[in-house]
């Protein structure tokens, strides 16, 4: 909140459904295809084809729905969205209007809030128009997602700082995950938000006039996105001029929104029911069966993570914070059943090497090879620091864990009769800190174990070492 205005937000958000085709033909929904080469006859809207609503993305919508607490309307009508571009061949985009599909609803904020949501419609996705650098004035046109199943999620006008706004936007996503609605993949774009942003005098009720910011292409731009346009809003008002009703652009290089087009409204786009898909009816039956295909949520699964393997609420919220997290942790556990220890790697040296490779993506190592090495550290194979090393060569190499452990030669020794041996010479290299020891500082074990640790070049169980390392010391007891 600044100091004389209020900000207001509403997101609407797109998300691509994980379908295995596109939403009105039998193209295939997938990324990374060569341009135009996932298009037939319908999604190029050629004349006199017709459109087939696709079952699984009616499924997908309704799911999502459940998940985030709306009505579902048993009864909801398509329409046509009628503007003219070059990604859209027909002229026109299949959307809900008036009658969407689902209704109400909130998305959690993580701590007791919630935003309310107004609506979420199913619709088609426009093809991608592309500006070449020194194409001159030259575009080029990619209509492969032309045609792909989204739902729009529209919240209320109800989030009031660019913080919340990004709360919002990293709990739907989990959301949409867990549930496999949606990827979440904002860098491919089958997450897209944009953000309506106006400013009202604190205590005011009446809602400014407002702005939609587009290209956020990432929870951090829509932050930093609302801030800029908050700041810039404020800096207008506050100079006596007034705020035009236009659509903005984040420029994410320069940090500032950019105007594209004066805003429209819903009367600009000529609205009217789509004459080729007759109403879609959703019968009891088939709301029921996608009720009982619900998957477990967030919330319902850190709960379970905390009852079922003694996590504490910290370790549990961190484990389930994406849905690939946790059924990497399960899986590891299945196989190696010690949820504090896995917790414990995961938490530890999982995540940080995950941050040192910036990304999100899990490691490239399988559940099991994980579980491999954390049975190879438990039977004292390995030292835990050991381990450490041989997980980031897993990492980098891609190989076993007990390929490694000889390849590097990392395996711990645990021989009694080795292990005294080194014993035997650090105590002899070291009278004056096994007196000090004998005279009561108990200190300087720690110094002598890591001299013997140094001479096995960390290879030492430490589990035998330490009372051998007592029992020695104390034999000289005169």
């Amino acid at each position: 909140m600044t100091a004389r205005y209020e900000p207001v937000i509403g997101l609407e958000v797109h998300a691509q459904l994980m379908t295995r085709t596109k939403i009105f033909c039998g193209c295939e929904n997938r990324f990374g295809a060569p341009p135009n080469t996932l298009v037939c006859p319908v999604c190029l809207g050629m004349p006199g084809v017709l459109p087939v609503l696709n079952e699984r993305a009616v499924e997908l919508a309704i799911r999502a729905g459940n998940a985030l607490g709306c009505d579902i309307r048993a009864r909801s009508i398509f329409a046509r969205k009628n503007y003219f571009y070059p990604d859209l061949p027909k002229g026109y985009q299949i959307s809900q209007f008036d009658r969407p599909i689902c209704e109400g609803g909130h998305v959690p904020l993580g701590d007791g809030r919630s935003i309310e949501l107004t609506r979420i419609h199913l619709e088609e996705d426009a093809g991608k128009s592309f500006h070449p650098e020194g194409g001159g004035e030259q575009s080029l046109v990619d209509l492969n997602r032309c045609g792909v199943p989204l739902i729009e999620i529209v919240s209320e006008p109800a989030i009031f700082s660019a913080e919340d706004a990004y709360s919002y936007l990293v709990n739907l996503k989990r959301i949409l995950e867990y549930t496999e609605v949606c990827d979440g993949n904002m860098e491919q774009g089958s997450l897209r938000c944009d953000a309506n942003v106006s400013l009202r005098p604190v205590g005011k009720k009446t809602l400014g006039t407002k702005t939609e910011l587009k290209n956020l292409n990432s929870f951090r731009a829509t932050r930093l996105g609302i801030e800029a346009e908050i700041a810039r809003q404020e800096k207008v008002l506050a100079g006596g001029g007034t705020i035009r009703q236009e659509t903005l652009q984040w420029d994410a290089e320069r940090g500032v929104p950019v105007a594209m087009r004066s805003k429209e409204e819903a009367h600009d786009y000529r609205y009217f029911p789509e004459p080729d898909l007759p109403p879609l009816l959703l019968s009891q039956q088939k709301l029921q069966a996608v009720r009982d295909s619900m998957p477990e949520l967030p919330a319902a699964k850190r709960e379970r993570f905390q009852t079922e393997y003694g996590l504490r609420e910290y370790d549990a919220g961190v484990l389930t914070d994406s849905a690939q997290f946790a059924r990497f942790f399960e899986t590891v556990v299945k196989h190696f059943p010690h949820a504090d220890r896995v917790a414990n790697f995961l938490m530890g040296p999982y995540l940080r090497l995950q941050k040192e490779q910036e990304g999100d993506d899990l490691l490239p190592v399988t559940p099991e090879a994980l579980a491999e090495l954390l049975a190879l550290e438990k039977g004292g194979t390995v030292s835990p620091a050991a381990g450490r090393q041989v997980f980031e060569a897993m990492v980098r190499t891609g190989k076993g864990p007990a390929d490694l452990v000889k390849e590097l030669g990392l395996e711990q020794i645990s021989d009694d009769g080795a292990l005294q041996t080194v014993v035997d010479e650090v105590l002899a290299a070291n009278p004056e800190q096994v007196a000090e020891f004998l005279g009561g500082k108990e200190k300087v074990l720690g110094f002598l174990m890591g001299q013997v640790m140094k001479a096995t070049r960390g290879k030492g169980n430490p589990k035998v070492l330490t009372p051998m390392l007592r029992s020695s010391i104390e034999a000289k007891r005169g």
